[in-house]
């Protein structure tokens, strides 16, 4: 590819790199987390969202269980500014829930800020200013000790406007660009910072540290994160918080790593919405814990409710991949991982184990709403007899001998590759019961009955090419009695005829279904279906469904 040489690494490494998060392989408990939809994510929208569309919004974060959000820059507009005042004159938020606002380090953007949150209980006020080297140069083109100053003075004017209020107020700095910024110099400004508001126990600050671009491997951040917690000031006064972007692709193992290295604390988006490629998926961080038996704090049990609002409010798309949410990620196509999973839940209704470990599904899809039927086995061209089996026992409860099911999954993946298209459970179950129930063509079944000899005799009346037919033989069973009819009458012949029957559903008033298969002379075996009130109508029903696709 052309043009790589105009490229170079932007990142710096710090001055010691110790690595002491590489010896921990999980995250063992949940981080403070800080929803920034209605501020980050809601500036990247093509159509930002309305006060109404922010404030249902606003309401979601609250059930999912969010303790901080960020709702905007309320000094940048006045639609920003109205949605603050919404929430608190309306007393929208919970006295559990701190909402944080933004303000650059400017004088009269910090002023009017501190004025736009009158009257609110709980408040983060954040503080960012831009720290890296290539802002420096080319932006501001200022030293580094100008840049300081920028955020002192900032740090210094939050005291003065707080001093006011009647508010909790905590305060947050951001050296933005953070990535791309020499930690020494990143140490140096946010322990500037932290003597200006001298955290306590009682008043914690936030020192938040973005991956505002992403630069370097996730590895490379993790060691940034872990220089600054060992060496900011007031550190246990000092909550570290992460807010990874994903340019590289990697803000889900940026924040992870970040975790492991010391950080406290998370800020990120529903499904990754954000500028660029997006900010980080708290969904997926959350769900990650979860899959490993950490309690993320975070409900997000009901998705499909999370997913319908989110892409009403935000015009945006839930992508069918995204994991967790997307409508596909648990779905099984390929039949051997259709198969798989499918022995995979029968195992579980026979053990009962204590831990979720079925092939192929990371987590029990119904712990975020989904249902088995219709969002785990899908059925197209693709599939295997296992999974079209299970669909038809847990759907419609057919219990397929293990035979059959190969039988009827080539007669079901068939239908699909016919029509290029996904097969519902519902097409699946016609094309079972088109080809394989109560066949009655072209031997047509009118009517039997039997008379108790020492033997079981039948009369059958057939239809066979538009003319009745009475048979009559004798058998050590019904449905014996009436194979042998067949067979010496219509001149059919077969052997190994295997039968197997079930109630379809629970209950006296149950039909009964039955399944038989029948051996041709060639060594093809032929299966059909019987479906009725009464078990043995039900396996003469099978056994002519079978003869009948035999002469397919």
């Amino acid at each position: 590819m052309k043009n790589y040489q105009k490229y170079t690494r932007q990142y710096f490494n710090p001055p010691v790199c110790q690595m002491k998060w590489a010896s921990r392989d999980y995250i063992d408990k949940a981080p403070i987390w800080c929803s920034v939809d209605l501020r980050d994510g809601n500036q990247s929208l093509i159509i930002p969202m309305s006060l109404e569309e922010k404030l249902e919004f606003f309401k979601l974060l609250v059930k999912v269980g969010f303790k901080e959000i960020e709702i905007g820059f309320p000094a940048a507009s006045e639609t920003e500014y109205a949605f603050l005042r919404a929430l608190i004159e309306q007393d929208f938020i919970p006295d559990d829930v701190t909402i944080q606002v933004l303000t650059q380090s400017r004088e009269h953007i910090i002023r009017k800020t501190f004025e736009c949150l009158k009257g609110v209980k709980n408040a983060i006020v954040h503080l960012y200013n831009s720290t890296s080297l290539a802002q420096r140069e080319q932006v501001f083109r200022r030293s580094k000790e100008e840049i300081i100053d920028i955020a002192v003075t900032g740090a210094r004017l939050f005291n003065e406007c707080a001093a006011g209020h009647e508010a909790n107020f905590r305060f947050e700095y951001s050296p933005e660009s953070f990535t791309g910024t020499e930690p020494e110099f990143a140490l140096e400004i946010c322990n500037a910072v932290l003597d200006v508001w001298k955290p306590t126990p009682d008043r914690k600050v936030i020192i938040n540290l973005p991956v505002t671009v992403q630069l370097s491997m996730p590895h490379v951040y993790a060691n940034q994160i872990e220089y600054m917690c060992d060496n900011l000031k007031y550190r246990e006064n000092v909550v570290v918080s992460l807010h990874p972007h994903n340019d590289r692709g990697c803000a889900v193992a940026d924040s992870e790593m970040g975790l492991l290295a010391g950080a406290d604390r998370i800020e990120g988006t529903l499904f990754g919405n954000g500028e660029r490629t997006g900010n980080v998926d708290i969904i997926t961080l959350a769900m990650n814990m979860f899959s490993q038996g950490i309690d993320p704090q975070l409900d997000f049990s009901n998705m499909p409710e999370i997913c319908e609002l989110y892409e009403r409010v935000t015009r945006m798309h839930v992508y069918e991949r995204s994991p967790y949410s997307g409508q596909l990620v648990f779905a099984a196509f390929s039949g051997s991982h259709q198969d798989a999973i499918a022995k995979g839940m029968k195992w579980r209704e026979e053990k009962n184990p204590e831990h979720w470990t079925v092939p192929y599904l990371p987590i029990d899809p119904t712990d975020v709403g989904r249902i088995y039927e219709t969002d785990v086995i899908r059925i197209n061209s693709q599939s295997g007899k296992g999974g079209i089996g299970y669909l038809l026992e847990q759907n419609f409860g057919y219990i397929l001998p293990a035979k059959m099911r190969e039988s009827v999954g080539y007669a079901v993946k068939s239908v699909s590759d016919h029509l290029h298209k996904e097969l519902s459970p519902a097409e699946v179950l016609h094309v079972f019961q088109e080809q394989y129930v109560n066949v009655n063509s072209p031997v047509k079944l009118l009517d039997y009955h039997f008379v108790r000899t020492p033997d079981i005799r039948t009369i059958v009346t057939l239809e066979v090419d538009g003319e009745e037919r009475e048979l009559t033989a004798k058998g050590n069973g019904r449905l014996d009695a009436v194979s042998n009819a067949i067979k010496q009458h219509l001149h059919i012949e077969y052997s190994n005829l295997t039968y197997t029957e079930h109630a379809l559903q629970e209950g006296s008033t149950s039909q009964a279904v039955a399944y038989v298969s029948i051996t041709l002379p060639d060594g093809r075996v032929s299966w059909g279906a019987g479906v009725h009130d009464d078990i043995i109508a039900a396996s003469i029903n099978a056994l002519f469904s079978a003869i009948n696709r035999s002469m397919e």
